[in-house]
């Protein structure tokens, strides 16, 4: 199975005084995922797309939903503190052959670690394919791409 991990984009608000969970994308955030949505689009991919339910993440879900023309699910198990446990019984029920989750840090790394024993660091609006077995939980990182290199 092919498991894309796209972290949430730039959300730094400096003067944010309400709750941290609450935090949307900024316009630099937004533009980054724009240029890698549109990257995901010319590979011709077509996950199912599952997002964490905070609105930088939901945020980021729609902005690759939209380049890559597939609807968006929002899944709880996705909240931070999210691992490879957590991503075994989001599979239980999953029957694709190519799922796209839509995070945070630092579950995403621990979680790549987790399946594939590499030493990561996924950057904001940055995205990773791991060809996983499902039924070891143990996959093979084929590639990570922080948003610098997804521009045009």
């Amino acid at each position: 199975m092919k498991l894309y991990l796209l972290r949430h984009g730039k959300a730094d608000w400096p003067n944010w005084d309400k709750p941290d969970d609450d935090r949307p994308l900024t316009d630099e955030g937004r533009k980054q995922l724009a240029a890698v949505a549109k990257m995901l689009a010319r590979l011709e991919i077509a996950p199912v797309i599952l997002t964490s339910p905070l609105p930088r993440a939901s945020q980021t879900a729609e902005i690759a939903g939209k380049h890559l023309r597939e609807k968006i699910r929002v899944e709880p198990l996705l909240r931070p503190g999210f691992d490879a446990g957590k991503l075994k019984k989001i599979l239980q029920d999953f029957s694709g052959d190519s799922l796209m989750i839509v995070g945070h840090e630092p579950d995403f790394t621990r979680t790549i670690f987790q399946l594939t024993g590499g030493n990561t660091k996924l950057p904001k609006a940055g995205v990773a394919l791991v060809d996983l077995d499902i039924s070891s939980m143990k996959g093979e990182l084929r590639w990570l791409v922080p948003p610098k290199f997804a521009k045009e």
